[in-house]
């Protein structure tokens, strides 16, 4: 796996890679992290892959890491952790 940036962001960090013909985009915010894999067949430049990183999409992404973090504490309370 090669890393090819670190993508500057105030809410999470963002690390783009690149593995086995595809590009790989690893949001952490925490102890939690998200990864979305995207073939390189299915774009034409690594450009593109900073597009899909809009506005939108990290705002999706920070959400999600909230709800990440809550179903974990719910898991951590049934279990009395």
């Amino acid at each position: 796996m090669r890393q090819l940036a670190d993508i500057p962001h105030p809410n999470v960090k963002i690390t783009l890679f690149s593995w086995n013909g595809k590009y790989l985009i690893k949001l952490e915010k925490g102890a939690l992290e998200q990864t979305y894999k995207v073939s390189e067949l299915d774009i034409t430049s690594e450009a593109d892959v900073y597009a899909l990183l809009d506005d939108e999409f990290i705002e999706a992404a920070v959400q999600r890491f909230a709800l990440m973090r809550e179903d974990l504490q719910a898991a951590f309370d049934r279990q009395g952790l």
